[in-house]
């Protein structure tokens, strides 16, 4: 368990540096109050989370190893769900609702559409 609970640890710490990165950059190029830079994370995470996970089942042998370092550790470092709810209690508390509803609709359906993206590469 020890083993696992490093690989966890090393595929997490590259997916929060890639979430640092990401949300940094978009706050450069991003200047509304749409929360661009968790939801590129979410929806890139997505699709990344179907890849892995489409690759894993494809290969038809998914280690603890792997499903542990990309899918629990790289992903789970790199989405940001907890923030991503945050982001939509800090918009309601301000009375941004159109900007609450677009955020919330699109988070959740490109969501989706980007799991089921990454998984399909693999049938």
């Amino acid at each position: 368990m020890f083993k696992e609970l490093i690989i966890a640890g090393c595929g997490g710490f590259v997916g929060t540096a890639g979430r640092y990165l990401l949300t940094k950059w978009s706050s450069t190029v991003w200047h509304g109050t749409f929360p661009m830079g968790t939801f590129l994370v979410n929806i890139i995470g997505c699709f990344l989370f179907g890849v892995f996970f489409g690759f894993l089942e494809h290969s038809k042998v998914i280690t603890p190893g792997q499903n542990v370092l990309l899918l629990t550790g790289f992903c789970g470092g790199f989405t940001t769900f907890s923030t991503f709810a945050n982001d939509m209690w800090v918009l309601s508390s301000k009375g941004e609702w159109a900007t609450f509803a677009l955020y919330l609709a699109l988070s959740i359906i490109l969501g989706l559409v980007c799991v089921w993206g990454g998984r399909a590469l693999f049938r």
